[in-house]
């Protein structure tokens, strides 16, 4: 069993930035790929990014990609979603994600074992 807490969440105006966390506990950290998922009101839940068990592979969504970068330190078992220059579109609950099968990355949320419980962000003026 895996544990993941999200935080960072809120309202930012168009062109900020905002850094999600999330914090895993549980098993052994290193052994889940990591990803981060955002779901709209009235939307799917949509694949954002992925990074690998080591940190060596990241991907991206088309939408978020040169924007956001996702990274992951190991040794304090947290995974980061650095969100620069949000549009209003970028609103979602944002949710963390492990991956217990998945050596590279994956934007399958299926691929998915553990999920936390999510972090409203809000860009609007």
């Amino acid at each position: 069993q895996v544990t993941l807490v999200e935080s960072g969440g809120g309202l930012v105006e168009p062109g900020g930035s905002l850094r999600l966390s999330c914090a895993a506990s549980g098993r052994t950290f290193v052994n889940y790929a990591m990803g981060w998922f955002r779901q709209a009101p009235g939307k799917e839940r949509e694949f954002v990014a992925a990074i690998s068990r080591g940190g060596g592979r990241m991907s991206y969504a088309d939408s978020v990609k040169g924007r956001f970068t996702i990274s992951r330190d190991n040794v304090k078992n947290t995974v980061s979603l650095q969100m620069n220059s949000l549009k209003p579109e970028d609103t979602a609950v944002y949710y963390c994600a492990a991956d217990a099968r998945t050596w590279g990355t994956s934007d399958r949320a299926l691929e998915y074992d553990y999920w936390g419980q999510g972090t409203q962000v809000s860009v609007s003026s």
